[in-house]
C-alpha cells in the first residue's frame, strides 16, 4: 500500500508542453514516474518528450486511463484546470500553481466536494512517494524508500525533513506537500489521516507554520484517534512579529491561537513530539522509534 501515488498511478501533465511542465515532467520521468501523457489544448495528438499529448484531460482518460494529474497552468486557467479533471474522473489532482485568486479556489472547492477525487495544493510542491513515483517538483534524490510519513505546508521544510529523517538510517514512506494558501484541498489532518491508515507507515512528521487552525485541528483529532503512531511535529515562525504575513498567503497571524508557540503548545497537549528545530527533526523520530521498538 501506498499513500496518494506509487509506482502503478498513471499520471498525466496538465501544461505539459509549457516550460515549467516540460522542465519538472523531465525530472518525474528521470526518477521513474510513470508518466503516461500529457495534456495542452491545441496540440493533440503530438508527441512531447517521448509521450502523448492530449487536447483534453478526459482525452487522456480515455486514451490510457490516466488518473492521475499534476497541473502546472498559469493562475488565470489553473481553476479550470482542476474542475476540468475533477470532471474527467482523475481521482488525484496535484496542483503546483501558485498565485491562484481566492475567489476562483472557492469554486475550486465546491465543485470538487461533489466528486470523487483528491486535491492536493495548489501552490504546493506536489507528492512524492520515494522510489515510486515523483508527483512534484521536489528534489528527488533526498528521498529514500522508508517508513515515516512526512505532512508539510512548507515546500523547503519538506526537503529538510526528509534530509534529516534520511541521514538517520531510516527512510520516507510518502511526503505529501499541502501547500499555504488560504484554501487548499487536502489539510494536515486529512494527509495525517492518510498516513495513520497506511500499515507502510510507522510514524509521521507533521510541520506547520504560523496563521490559522490547521494544525490544530490535526493534533486534536490525533489525540481523539487514540495516538496511534508517533506524531512529530514543528512549527516555522517562531520569530514572527504578530501580524506579519510570512511567505504564504495563508500564514497571516490573526490572534493568540494563530501563533507558533500556541500551536506548538496544542501540539504538545495532544500528545505530539514536538521539535524547536527543524534540524532536531530527524533525531527526534530516530529516538522516538528506538523507545517505541
Amino acid at each position: 500500500m501506498s499513500v496518494l501515488v506509487n509506482k502503478d498511478s498513471k499520471i498525466i501533465v496538465q501544461g505539459f508542453t509549457g516550460g515549467e511542465g516540460t522542465f519538472h515532467a523531465t525530472q518525474m520521468i528521470e526518477y521513474g514516474t510513470n508518466i503516461v501523457g500529457g495534456v495542452t489544448p491545441g496540440k493533440g495528438g503530438q508527441t512531447h518528450l517521448d509521450k502523448p499529448v492530449f487536447n483534453s484531460v478526459k482525452e487522456a482518460v480515455d486514451k490510457v486511463a490516466a488518473d492521475t494529474s499534476i497541473i502546472f497552468v498559469p493562475p488565470a486557467f489553473a481553476a479550470d484546470a482542476m474542475m476540468e479533471a475533477a470532471e474527467a474522473g482523475i481521482k488525484i489532482i496535484i496542483c503546483i500553481t501558485e498565485g491562484i485568486p481566492v475567489a476562483d479556489m472557492v469554486k475550486v472547492q465546491e465543485y470538487i466536494s461533489k466528486k470523487e477525487c483528491r486535491l492536493v495544493g495548489p501552490n504546493c510542491p506536489g507528492v512524492i512517494t520515494s522510489g515510486e513515483a515523483k508527483v512534484g517538483i521536489m528534489p528527488g534524490f533526498v528521498f529514500k524508500k522508508g517508513r515515516v510519513g512526512v505532512v508539510s505546508k512548507s515546500g523547503t521544510l519538506t526537503y529538510e525533513a526528509a534530509d534529516q529523517v534520511v541521514k538517520q538510517g531510516l527512510g520516507v514512506s510518502t511526503a505529501i506537500g499541502i501547500g499555504g494558501d488560504p484554501i487548499i484541498g487536502t489539510t494536515t489532518k486529512d494527509a495525517v489521516e492518510l498516513f495513520m491508515n497506511d500499515p507502510e507507515t510507522d510514524a509521521i512528521v507533521m510541520i506547520g507554520e504560523i496563521g490559522g487552525q490547521l494544525e490544530a485541528e490535526a493534533a486534536r483529532w490525533i489525540k481523539a484517534d487514540g495516538n496511534r503512531k508517533p506524531v512529530i511535529g514543528f512549527i516555522a515562525g517562531q520569530t514572527a512579529p504578530k501580524g506579519r504575513t510570512m511567505g504564504h498567503a495563508g500564514a497571516i497571524v490573526g490572534g493568540k491561537d494563530d501563533t507558533a508557540q500556541a500551536k506548538m503548545d496544542i501540539l504538545r497537549e495532544n500528545g505530539i513530539y514536538v521539535v524547536e528545530s527543524p534540524a532536531e527533526i530527524g533525531k527526534k523520530v530516530a529516538e522516538v522509534l528506538k523507545a517505541l521498538a
